[in-house]
């Protein structure tokens, strides 16, 4: 074991000299610690570049199936009627008049203090489906707490109806459906489902009545002429009176409303803005990370450094194909026609005015480009992203195995270096165990010649 005596015999600072020595011989872990933490930088500003591509490529592969860009949207000439359109609509045009709005059955009963012995109602559909319910009691709480967790489509509430003759507090039971449509009007009768069909409705027996009947919303098409047509809903929905164009009512009209379905040159603008932006979004990635930085050395002076994808050949690879996707002509077409250019520093630009004027001109042929160039783009961008055969993925996987590499080494050299420093405790530590038996003995030897010239004198 090393002695923990520095310089003791020698005078010399042995730990300072020994660790001098140390950071002499580690010079070449310092580099190889260097080019790993180069390598870590790499992988991550790739990672962060794959994450963007691959990004793009999922936008572009939406952007190219051709119903991605088939839009159009509806509008209505009155604020009682809203128009939508979904995918696969196409342009038309439709006057309607709001008959009739679509309204849920409601009725209340006669005035009650409670429900008659046994607590069993049963509520009827209008197709015939008969639901039994029993309440926990007469009490008409429990009757409306029945109701309402039963499956009859039917809601229930107890409404304060005064007193009656003998001074006792009285309440109706409103019962409300659910679901509009006269389809799903419905009947309330004591008793078991067996009795319903003998068994008088509840809702229109003496003090009892229905307040709104159940009622389909109705409209009529090119009404006022040979062709007009009714058409109803059990809401005021109306599905598909257009292809792919629904319509909701919220009030009658008396004169024609007029419904539109035209393209939305808005919505496909912003699809190939989307894809122009998205695609700038990564070259300003690229961008960031190439630029040299400068600095100050020790000595003071200026060194320039290099950005992490400085002469990188695959980030440059992966820029170029993404400017020849979205840039290349199609059938002879350039892009700038569609209002997509390049501009002077290598990026793209989207024109939204110039895009929409050669919309409006020849859709079919636009819808059809900005398809090919968002195709152009996924494979492009798939190619450089893809999680099995990207080449970015590729380097991404090859700086990976740099930094394990290069790790293992630094490792390696942490086991030399601390063999080193063990041996150069050893061998000092020796050296100063002989320097202090010399000393020893040169005092000894002083002692002798002393003793000797004392004796002559």
């Amino acid at each position: 074991m090393a002695l923990g005596l520095d310089g003791l015999a020698s005078g010399l600072s042995t730990t300072e000299l020994i660790a001098s020595l140390i950071a002499v011989d580690a010079i070449p872990q310092t580099l190889l610690k260097n080019k790993a933490t180069a390598a870590t930088t790499s992988v991550t500003a790739l990672q962060g570049l794959n994450t963007q591509v691959a990004s793009l490529a999922t936008l572009a592969k939406v952007s190219a199936t051709p119903k991605s860009l088939d839009f159009y949207t509806a509008t209505s000439t009155s604020a009682k009627v809203t128009a939508t359109a979904t995918t696969g609509a196409a342009g038309g045009q439709l006057d309607i008049v709001v008959d009739t709005l679509a309204q849920a059955q409601a009725g209340v009963t006669a005035p009650l203090t409670q429900w008659s012995s046994p607590p069993v109602l049963t509520i009827v559909s209008k197709d015939g489906t008969a639901t039994e319910i029993t309440a926990g009691s007469t009490s008409l709480d429990d009757v409306v707490t029945a109701v309402n967790a039963s499956a009859a489509g039917v809601t229930a509430t107890k409404v304060a109806s005064g007193t009656n003759a003998a001074g006792e507090t009285q309440y109706r039971l409103q019962f409300t459906g659910k679901d509009t449509g006269a389809s799903n009007a419905f009947t309330v009768h004591r008793g078991a489902q067996a009795d319903a069909a003998t068994a008088p409705n509840l809702l229109t027996e003496a003090d009892a009545a229905v307040t709104r009947d159940a009622k389909d919303a109705s409209l009529t098409l090119w009404k006022g002429t040979g062709a007009e047509q009714v058409i109803t809903s059990t809401t005021n929905t109306f599905a598909n009176l257009l292809p792919n164009v629904s319509v909701t009512v919220s009030g009658v009209s008396t004169e024609p409303v007029t419904v539109s379905v035209a393209r939305d040159t808005a919505k496909v603008s912003a699809t190939a803005a989307a894809l122009v932006s998205s695609i700038n979004s990564a070259f300003a990635y690229i961008s960031t990370r190439s630029v040299s930085v400068s600095s100050t050395d020790a000595d003071g002076k200026t060194v320039l450094s290099g950005g992490v994808f400085t002469g990188d050949s695959t980030t440059r690879d992966v820029s170029q194909k993404l400017l020849t996707a979205a840039s290349a002509p199609i059938d002879g077409h350039s892009p700038s026609e569609y209002g997509i250019t390049i501009t002077k520093t290598g990026t793209m630009e989207f024109n939204a005015e110039k895009f929409a004027a050669a919309f409006a001109k020849d859709p079919v042929t636009v819808q059809a480009a900005v398809a090919a160039i968002a195709t152009r783009i996924a494979d492009a961008a798939t190619a450089a992203s893809d999680k099995t055969t990207g080449t970015i993925t590729a380097k991404i996987t090859g700086q990976q195995s740099t930094v394990s590499n290069l790790t293992e080494q630094v490792s390696k050299w942490d086991d030399r270096l601390a063999t080193r420093k063990a041996n150069l405790e050893r061998m000092y530590s020796a050296f100063e165990v002989s320097m202090s038996n010399l000393n020893a003995q040169m005092t000894w030897l002083t002692s002798q010649v002393d003793a000797l010239k004392a004796s002559k004198d």
